[in-house]
């Protein structure tokens, strides 16, 4: 599937901003099942600065500054990728524990890069309740993918999605106790059970097509990764109880929300603001 992808945030502040200097992390991720054709991130006012670099994620970071007074502030991402269907393959049969006592010991590359995963990160830490959560799912020698599936449909099942519930400030367990949140909430839920089994998870953050009724359209998205040796990383949409296919756009990946932040940054002046976002990926004709 081909997509047009526009990822539009407004700050309209009280008062006048001086400057503000803005890190945006809008530019699709190139990976095997995901093709960016083009993409650029604009604002208005136009940037007396901008500067692009890599992550240590990987993930492209659009930076840029605005050295003016201004009392309204949009950037505007706009991407066109084509984005392939998930292999219909059957998922590695590698148990969990034996996944667990590969990381807990590396002795691979890909093992090494993907234990960092394993430790707690500031939005998402291994908990004894996250622990309890996850447990029945996994049985001593049932296959990670098949346990990691169930646990995506447990989130899924025993939380409500309910916009505007929270906010990123909203702890990790209080979430959980809740029973109700965001899709960057189930994200974070699920990796914290990951973790607390010593896999690893990362977060990982996008869009869903428009024309959808998964819960999240129209906004940022999240779901999570797990990593399942000879296999690389599995995503699981526990917002959706879905595995992604080519109805999900990738922007970035890291430990957790901190690391992919959409669009962050400082302002001099303002006082009290109010943010706008606007999310459309819209399918275009191939070719």
């Amino acid at each position: 599937m081909f997509y047009q992808a526009t990822h539009l945030t407004r700050y309209i502040y009280d008062q006048p901003v001086a400057q503000c200097q803005s890190e945006a992390r809008l530019t699709p991720r190139e990976s095997e099942r995901q093709r960016v054709l083009s993409s650029r991130v604009e604002s208005s006012p136009a940037p007396s600065a901008y500067h692009l670099r890599r992550d240590y994620f990987g993930n492209q970071v659009v930076a840029f500054a605005v050295f003016g007074s201004h009392r309204q502030f949009v950037t505007t991402a706009t991407s066109l990728v084509e984005v392939l269907p998930r292999p219909d393959v059957a998922l590695p049969a590698v148990s969990w524990d034996q996944v667990r006592d590969q990381l807990a010991m590396p002795a691979s590359d890909s093992a090494l890069a993907a234990c960092e995963y394993v430790f707690d990160s500031p939005y998402s830490t291994a908990r004894p309740e996250l622990l309890a959560f996850a447990e029945p799912a996994f049985a001593p020698g049932r296959p990670l993918a098949e346990a990691a599936v169930e646990l995506a449909h447990r989130i899924y099942s025993g939380f409500a999605y309910v916009p505007a519930s929270t906010s990123i400030e909203t702890p990790l367990i209080d979430v959980f106790h809740q029973r109700r949140g965001v899709c960057q909430d189930f994200a974070h839920i699920m990796i914290g059970a990951l973790r607390s089994l010593r896999l690893a998870a990362r977060y990982v953050s996008g869009y869903l097509r428009s024309d959808t009724d998964f819960q999240g359209a129209e906004a940022s998205h999240a779901w999570v990764s797990v990593w399942i040796p000879g296999h690389g990383w599995l995503d699981l949409d526990p917002t959706n109880d879905t595995l992604p296919s080519d109805g999900h756009v990738t922007l970035s990946v890291g430990r957790d929300f901190g690391d992919v932040t959409p669009l962050k940054g400082i302002a001099l002046g303002g006082g009290r603001q109010h943010i706008e976002v606007e999310v459309r990926v819209e399918a275009q004709p191939a070719g």
